[in-house]
């Protein structure tokens, strides 16, 4: 079994959890089955070609379902996350705050890890109000998911003050074939998430809901 990245302090860095869909609405339906709590539409990445719905999972901490946006063109770059290449749903990623993308970046270069550059991004929620962030460019590699992208919120309202209540995030899991060089990364990242040794990178989230405690993978 993976180590678990249980702790109160350990688990306040996650903003986000990504979990990737073939189709948007089968993963709304997905996710209610597993947790009782139907996902609210977020919106559309303009250029990205993808749309997500989303769920709290506690304080300043959310799920997102992100999928192909059919009413978008594709884009000229492949979706992030791998998104083209997913046959079925799965926990492709996961996002930690912080409020210094640039820092991030640069100490990140500094211990030889590879992270994406800084990207601004917005996307306008179904009530009109237009959210933005900076980010360091997530991975397409399902390879390298065990490591977050970093993302700030500035001055935009966190998504999960709008999202569906009820759920909360009490674990978090990482597998890796190469598990210790993993966690070395983390660790030079300053996240201290234990990793275990397993054929395959996972990520596992616990999570506590109407349904009890599941497990998404």
């Amino acid at each position: 079994m993976a180590s678990r990245f249980a702790d109160a302090a350990a688990l306040s860095v996650i903003d986000h959890l990504v979990y990737g869909v073939p189709d948007l609405e089968r993963g709304i339906r997905d996710v209610e089955t597993l947790t009782g709590i139907r996902a609210r539409y977020g919106g559309q990445h303009p250029r990205r070609g993808t749309h997500n719905a989303l769920i709290a999972l506690g304080c300043n901490c959310y799920l997102e379902i992100i999928a192909p946006d059919p009413n978008q063109p594709p884009p000229d770059s492949p979706r992030w996350f791998g998104i083209d290449e997913l046959k079925e749903s799965r926990l492709v990623a996961w996002a930690a705050k912080t409020a210094d993308i640039d820092r991030v970046h640069h100490d990140a270069i500094i211990h030889g890890i590879s992270v994406g550059e800084a990207r601004s991004g917005t996307r306008q929620r179904s009530d009109g109000t237009l959210l933005s962030w900076r980010l360091t460019e997530p991975s397409s590699d399902p390879a390298t998911n065990v490591l977050p992208f970093f993302i700030d919120w500035g001055s935009s309202p966190h998504p999960s003050r709008n999202a569906p209540q009820g759920a909360n995030l009490v674990e978090l899991c990482a597998e890796h074939p190469e598990s210790e060089r993993m966690q070395r990364s983390l660790r030079m990242l300053g996240l201290d998430m234990p990793v275990s040794h397993a054929t395959q990178p996972t990520l596992i989230a616990v999570i506590d809901c109407p349904r009890g405690r599941v497990e998404l993978r």
